[in-house]
């Protein structure tokens, strides 16, 4: 069998060395999850896996355990002898969290080392600048690059209207507008995509990803539906999330729809950048931004430079935040928490590194 190039599947140089550590294991990077049986990529092909007893008996919550897009160490490479055996997570570099739906506190890993995250949004009735705020907040903590994707230019007679409305809320943000009703529609995205970078595609159901993912990949390998007749929205049809190599190179990472995303953790001050700076200019240091006189914020809704609407959404999205209200150190742990998961996982990660210093 031909030895599969992991480095088109995104393996660099940071995860080849953190993978040395681990001599007994197989270095693998998980390309779908289907509840607690995942399938990864090894330099063999694919195979469907487990996590390990010990792995699991380590986790400390959902975020320990494998997602889509994480580079795992796996003690076999081919499937004779059954399912493998995930023993390790690799550091993530980069991680896409969100609140699980209808709890108050579980959470769930959309995707992971992921280099750019496309934010799709239809320009008919899925628009909306208050969601946008809302994926951005969550993309910009992800540690990835996010770009917004308009897509069903067609449907859309005001384009530069919206345009203008979404550069008021999108600061340091690039923006595409696309129509794949069109031939080559979808060819802007093509300068962000390259060999061994990865792509996430996050949106609300029925806002054209998969159709979007389809041209990219050159066939229709995900299933579509037309769009509805009631509200424009096409239906989404997507109910995993699935790792999948572009022939031209480059890595997408489809997930399902979101009509609910929930924020775990978000960098509001990155996407509210404008509110945040206002607020330093505020008369007092504890300003609550609501009657105190000298309200830098409050005088810039009046004269019209943000919009209440906006900054009503940043006041909401700091309430939702489960992080507010801890310091420092505590932010600091979650974060080390999230991108290499528990604490178990991290201090063996230590141990393999003392022993393979005194070696």
């Amino acid at each position: 069998m031909n030895d599969i190039n992991l480095k088109r599947y995104g393996l660099d140089d940071h995860f080849k060395q953190e993978a040395a550590l681990y001599e007994e294991f197989f270095l693998a990077r998980v390309s779908e999850q289907h509840h607690d049986l995942y399938k990864v990529v090894g330099q063999q092909g694919e195979l469907h896996a487990r996590v390990s007893g010990k792995l699991a008996y380590n986790a400390a919550d959902s975020v320990s355990f494998p997602t889509v897009g994480d580079w795992v160490m796996i003690d076999r490479l081919d499937k004779k002898s059954g399912d493998a055996i995930i023993h390790h997570i690799l550091g993530r570099k980069s991680v896409i969290i969100r609140k699980a739906a209808g709890t108050a506190n579980a959470t769930q890993i959309v995707a992971a080392n992921i280099d750019v995250i496309f934010i799709c949004m239809s320009l008919n009735a899925d628009f909306n600048l208050r969601r946008l705020e809302r994926y951005l907040s969550i993309a910009w903590d992800s540690m990835a690059t996010p770009v917004i994707v308009l897509t069903k230019m067609d449907l859309c007679d005001d384009l530069q209207h919206k345009l203008v409305e979404i550069d008021s809320v999108s600061v340091g943000t690039d923006v595409i507008a696309c129509s794949c009703m069109e031939e080559n529609g979808y060819q802007s995205v093509n300068s962000y995509i390259s060999e061994g970078k990865t792509i996430a595609f996050i949106g609300s159901s029925g806002v054209g990803k998969s159709t979007l993912i389809n041209r990219l990949m050159g066939e229709n390998v995900l299933a579509t539906k037309e769009i509805r007749q009631d509200d424009d929205r096409g239906k989404h049809t997507t109910t995993h999330r699935q790792l999948l190599l572009l022939p031209k190179g480059g890595i997408v990472i489809d997930t399902p729809g979101m009509r609910e995303l929930q924020v775990y953790s978000a960098n509001l001050a990155k996407t509210f950048e404008d509110i945040d700076e206002l607020a330093s200019e505020c008369k007092y240091k504890d300003c609550s931004h609501i009657t105190e006189p000298g309200c830098a914020i409050r005088k810039a809704i009046e004269t019209g430079e943000i919009s209440e609407k906006r900054f009503n959404n940043y006041m909401k999205l700091q309430k939702e935040i489960m992080y507010e209200g801890l310091n420092s150190r505590q932010l600091e742990n979650e974060k080390i928490n999230r991108m290499f998961g528990s604490k178990g996982e991290m201090k063996q990660v230590m141990r393999h590194v003392k022993n393979k210093n005194k070696r």
